[in-house]
């Protein structure tokens, strides 16, 4: 098949690039995301369009998508799986196979190209065809299946599976860019090809994206060997190779010593995952690349018109009219009508505990006053997606459903997605981060809600550092030391958050709309110098693919 690239390639991006992720959020109606890992992939495939970069990413094609979030009739969560079509996917007419548990597996190689949604090229993959037994097309049914050996079949389809798509297909590729770990089987199928790990290595490039152990997943080594996730090189082969014997076989760790090169996702993260995987034999090194967000795809277009005229008033007047919209879409779930003259505060993103979607009502007592201040009134939406198996994260998100039913300005909102997502964050007039300290690798919902006018609230962690000024373009909580118990660190951060939400925001809302303007303003010029993703995906080019180190 001729070149997947139909744009025009930028000189200085001619490096033929293959970035392989178990996700991407390119748009709404492709089902193939979950959170955070697919929205960071979805702008860099923008920005890789928009710079006319030499990529083409490498996904999965999944049958049900993630899940689709709707209610049961008592109103509180239910997970829905339906299956998914797409008129607009290319079919090449490639299949390839792939070895799980000894068993020969066909995937059917699809193509969605450039212009459909202005990004790079994907090169999805199925195993859901009718060549496959019923247990072999389950393997791409569900996004984070929470099966154990379907996740490893997963990353077996994903990796070796779309190493072979990209030699069927005649795509040319110079470096191989694994978006967590979760392709780590490519790096055994390259061995084929190029014979040693330290030649693979010169090819393949690595991005860990959380401190978390559920994002570094570790599995069995003598079930991955048994699988196929080695590609059929015996267990002792590779563990001799890589030096590594432990029985929890990390692949995290797996993808640190085939790389040549890996990249955390904010200054932050940099320092906390070089002290992570410090005692890791033979690792590459790890240099930060911030994380960041498409402004085409996520600013609305009439504000930052009204941005760029230095028009305060247009831009007080399209927030309301954001707010409207936003507002309309809670009316539509919940019945309640929300006023557009009304502080708004929003928590949105992977509901998840570590990140404290909770931490506003840890004192009960404060936040039911906070609801019932009617000298600076508020109202607060919550929104986003549990992972189906966590009954922690399900039981909060249900809970804060309950606890809505009170409350006439308190909404939670289903179905955050790409779409949701834009609408809260244009929507907005604060945006909530609160994750407990090192913990959160970036966070980047507050980049394209700072692009919005939607103010950024957040413990310092994760990109806010790099990027808030207090008061000037955003609002930082003073933070609880990370060592603290987690009591402790829950008890200060509430406080500190609390403090500067009723003595200083509230009443600068209120009381001096000029100064909350200039605010809004500094934050939608400040997060595009740094934090708009064509600067990533040029730092990629020149420090991971390019070798041409920091500049």
């Amino acid at each position: 098949m001729k070149n997947l690239v139909h744009y025009e390639i930028n000189s200085q991006y001619a490096t033929k690039v293959a970035y392989f992720s178990m996700e991407f959020a390119i748009d709404q109606s492709l089902k193939i995301y979950s959170g955070g890992l697919g929205f960071l992939a979805g702008s860099h495939m923008r920005s890789a369009y928009d710079l006319e970069q030499h990529m083409v990413g490498v996904g999965i094609l999944w049958s049900y998508g993630y899940y689709d979030q709707d209610r049961h009739i008592d109103r509180t969560l239910d997970l829905k799986y339906t299956r998914k079509y797409y008129s607009f996917l290319e079919d090449p007419e490639v299949r390839v196979t792939v070895n799980v548990n000894g068993q020969p597996v066909q995937v059917k190689v699809l193509v969605m190209p450039s212009r459909v949604f202005g990004s790079a090229p994907l090169v999805l993959l199925t195993t859901d065809i009718p060549e496959n037994d019923f247990l072999s097309r389950t393997i791409t049914h569900k996004l984070y299946d929470p099966n154990e050996e379907t996740r490893i079949a997963q990353e077996i389809v994903l990796g070796i599976g779309g190493v072979k798509a990209l030699e069927s297909l005649n795509q040319k590729v110079d470096v191989y860019h694994m978006n967590e770990g979760h392709a780590l089987p490519l790096v055994f199928e390259l061995l084929n090809t190029y014979k040693t790990f330290e030649a693979v290595r010169e090819h393949v490039v690595f991005t860990t994206h959380t401190p978390e152990k559920a994002g570094n997943e570790e599995h069995n080594v003598y079930l991955l060997a048994q699988m196929g996730f080695f590609n059929g090189y015996s267990l002792k082969e590779i563990q001799d190779k890589l030096h590594y014997y432990d029985e929890k076989f990390c692949l995290t760790i797996g993808a640190l010593k085939t790389s040549k090169r890996a990249n955390a996702v904010s200054k932050i993260h940099e320092k906390v995952a070089n002290k992570m995987w410090k005692n890791v034999d033979g690792r590459c090194e790890i240099i930060g690349i911030t994380n960041a967000q498409n402004r085409r795809f996520w600013v609305d277009k009439p504000l930052l018109r009204a941005l760029d005229e230095h028009e305060d008033y247009g831009i007080i007047a399209r927030k309301k009219h954001l707010k409207k919209i936003l507002f309309e879409e809670v009316a539509n779930q919940t019945g309640k009508v929300f006023s557009t003259d009304t502080l708004t505060i929003v928590w949105a993103r992977r509901f998840v505990e570590y990140k404290r979607p909770e931490l506003l009502i840890y004192d009960f007592e404060r936040f039911h006053k906070l609801m019932h201040n009617t000298t600076y009134p508020v109202q607060i939406i919550w929104a986003g997606k549990p992972y189906p198996n966590d009954a922690g994260a399900i039981n909060m998100f249900n809970e804060l459903i309950e606890l809505s039913h009170g409350y006439k300005n308190m909404a939670v909102l289903t179905g955050y997605e790409l779409n949701l997502s834009k609408m809260l964050k244009q929507g907005s007039d604060i945006w909530l981060n609160t994750p407990r300290v090192t913990r959160e690798a970036s966070g980047t919902s507050g980049m394209s809600a700072s692009m919005n006018a939607s103010i950024h609230f957040s413990i310092n962690d994760g990109w806010h550092p790099e990027f808030a000024k207090d008061g000037v373009n955003a609002f930082s909580i003073a933070t609880a030391d990370a060592s603290l118990p987690t009591h402790d660190q829950d008890h200060y951060d509430h406080k500190a958050m609390m403090d500067k939400l009723e003595n200083v925001i509230l009443p600068l809302y209120y009381n001096d709309m000029n100064e909350w303007v200039k605010i809004m303003k500094y934050a939608m010029n400040d997060v595009v110098r740094e934090f708009n993703s064509t600067r990533m995906a040029h730092q990629y080019y020149k420090w991971m693919y390019d070798d041409e180190g920091q500049v």
